[in-house]
């Protein structure tokens, strides 16, 4: 499939791209503040593999005001603060360890090495994750609430629609069902600013994030997918079935962007109109658009499309 190599400019516009398409992402899913999974490891970079230019100095000076600042009082301000410290760790050691790894992979062994360390500890102490849950259930709830109350006000003062706030209630009690598995794609999205952030304010020329056509991870993990889909169907309990919903959400969503990863590169990249179209079928029938692109996420697994396409393509 022959192509033009990137210029540094056309390259540095896609990172720029690819870091603001993670933003958004880790804006929308996450269950705690978003800006801590930003600022922790942006910090924890900065700590292990220093800073050369003042742009680097005075984000880490930013990202520490977030990092300490802000409801000390609440037991949710330590607990996310918690989790962004062990994932923020764990990149870091996978960064000096496999240094020549793809950004994807070195988060993906942070995030899941986090989640081990997180279900070790509420094994121990099972108490500590009933009131992890409530916590974030109150969070969410707590913006529901002011999300009905601002409705109302743009409505002129008019009661929301009971049909639509069913909705949002059912909604906000999916994502507190699902809040593990967003909490880790949120943290692999923040750890990916986070690490484009680092290398652009140090002026480390190189690409961090790389192409979305090249995402790929270990085969094996559909093994992971594959058991959280028994506990899922077979329902033996509640809380298994939870964690069987929650491992199904977070590696059905790296098998759909690996499902768009193959697509990308077999037609070769979508042009301005193909985003705004794919842009409207998601808005439109997302679902479908989503259960295609994981199907094909987990076909690679087994038949490895683009390396069959690199064999066949003059």
């Amino acid at each position: 499939m022959g192509s033009e190599a990137p210029t540094p400019t056309s390259e540095n516009g896609r990172e720029w791209s690819r870091a603001a398409a993670l933003f958004f992402v880790m804006l929308a899913i996450s269950a705690v503040h978003p800006t801590v999974l930003l600022a922790v490891p942006f910090l924890g970079l900065v700590a292990v593999f220093g800073m050369n230019s003042i742009r680097a100095a005075l984000f880490a000076a930013l990202a520490m005001i977030v990092a300490v600042g802000g409801g000390g009082d609440s037991s949710i301000w330590f607990v996310e603060r918690a989790w962004a410290v062990v994932v923020a760790g764990f990149f870091v050691v996978a960064t000096l360890r496999w240094p020549e790894q793809p950004f994807s992979d070195r988060a993906l062994r942070a995030v899941g090495a986090t989640l081990v360390v997180a279900a070790g500890g509420l094994a121990w102490r099972p108490e500590a994750w009933g009131a992890v849950d409530w916590i974030v259930r109150d969070r969410l709830h707590t913006g529901l609430s002011g999300a009905l109350e601002g409705l109302r006000l743009i409505q002129g003062g008019e009661p929301v629609a009971s049909s639509t706030a069913a909705a949002l209630r059912q909604a906000v009690e999916l994502q507190a069902d699902l809040f593990p598995a967003t909490l880790a794609l949120a943290s692999m999205a923040g750890l990916g600013v986070a690490w484009w952030g680092y290398r652009t304010t140090s002026s480390q020329g190189e690409a961090a994030l790389g192409r979305l056509r090249d995402f790929r991870f270990n085969d094996h993990l559909v093994w992971v997918f594959l058991a959280g889909l028994v506990l899922t169907v077979m329902r033996w309990g509640d809380v298994l079935a939870r964690v069987g919903e929650n491992v199904v959400t977070f590696m059905g969503a790296l098998y759909a962007l690996r499902g768009a990863a193959v697509l990308l590169f077999l037609s070769g990249g979508l042009s301005m109109f193909g985003w705004v179209v794919l842009g409207l079928g998601l808005a439109l029938v997302s679902p479908l658009i989503l259960t295609g692109a994981m199907i094909i996420g987990l076909g690679d697994t087994w038949l490895n499309l683009r390396v069959r396409a690199r064999g066949t393509t003059p």
